[in-house]
């Protein structure tokens, strides 16, 4: 009997239904999200925590559980949190520094998301950065997002993957994408056009870096960017409001992107939902562009000398 082939896996986190999406769009993403992976011949795998067990891939009524948030008592793990929350048996959504050390556990190595955390505007006074950034100099993993969440500080977040040695490579672009919108000012100094050049450029990071992940930036279709005054205005306006009320730490992102959905009057959220997933059709394009191209050798390993 011949061996079932397996299929490419692609890593998607579950904070995004969870703290990042208003119920119900957020489980309609979950399985749009599904559809559009496997259309690319790749397979999701949403990651989470239920009842203190890990989870790689979602049932329905687990997806719907995630996605009720803090109403249901689901709380937001970052990479740090998750023994913790297994040990005390909780539930909760996956961060992209939680998903990236969970996928390099389960041996996949490409993950979309919407966007990474980073550095916060006031990281001056409150030394606020988010573990997606040393998650990224951690676990190999490819990461595919609309660049980092446009409420951060985009020029001290890129210094400090810079710092950490996370190379940015820019899909079809020069410049970082601000989430949102196409562009931020931000040049790149490494851009691929096509899905197999990617995958090339991923397969030779980790020959070299083993145990280094990779950031491919993917801008928001232009049908769905935002105009560019009409999110900082709204960022502008939400961020005043987070200080006002005393928002920090993980409760922080959570009620920005909820005030933008207020402010925007839902036009953040339908370009969240469009950059999700464009980011994970790319992802589900690369993954299985580098299984066909490399097999089994998809994953990293060291350099050899001669």
């Amino acid at each position: 009997m011949a061996k079932e082939r397996r299929r490419p896996g692609v890593a998607l986190e579950s904070t995004i239904y969870a703290f990042g999406l208003p119920y119900p769009r957020n489980v309609e993403l979950g399985w749009k999200l599904a559809r559009t992976i496997a259309a690319t011949g790749a397979e999701a795998k949403t990651f989470a925590v239920v009842d203190g067990e890990l989870r790689a891939g979602l049932t329905d009524h687990e997806l719907d559980r995630i996605a009720r948030g803090a109403e249901g008592g689901v709380v937001k793990l970052a990479a740090s949190d998750l023994g913790p929350a297994m040990a005390l048996g909780l539930t909760g959504a996956t961060t992209v520094s939680a998903t990236m050390a969970l996928a390099r556990g389960a041996g996949l190595r490409v993950f979309a998301t919407g966007g990474i955390g980073g550095v916060h505007r006031d990281a001056d006074q409150t030394y606020d950065e988010s573990q997606d950034l040393t998650a990224l100099a951690r676990f190999p993993v490819a990461v595919v997002s609309a660049g980092a969440k446009a409420i951060l500080d985009l020029e001290k977040t890129v210094e400090r993957l810079e710092t950490l040695g996370v190379p940015v490579i820019g899909f079809q672009t020069a410049e970082l994408p601000a989430f949102y919108t196409r562009s931020s000012g931000i040049k790149l100094a490494l851009t691929v056009n096509d899905v197999q050049t990617l995958a090339r450029v991923v397969h030779a990071h980790w020959r070299v870096h083993p145990q280094m992940g990779i950031l491919v930036a993917n801008p928001i279709p232009e049908e769905h960017a935002l105009p560019q005054p009409l999110i900082d205005d709204a960022i502008a306006r939400a961020l005043a409001d987070a200080r006002d009320v005393g928002a920090r730490g993980k409760a922080l992102t959570p009620f920005l992107l909820k005030r933008l959905d207020e402010i925007t009057e839902g036009k953040s959220v339908d370009a969240n939902i469009a950059l999700a997933e464009s980011n994970a059709r790319l992802a589900g394009e690369l993954a299985v562009a580098l299984h066909t191209l490399f097999g089994d050798d998809e994953g990293p390993h060291l350099v050899r000398a001669p």
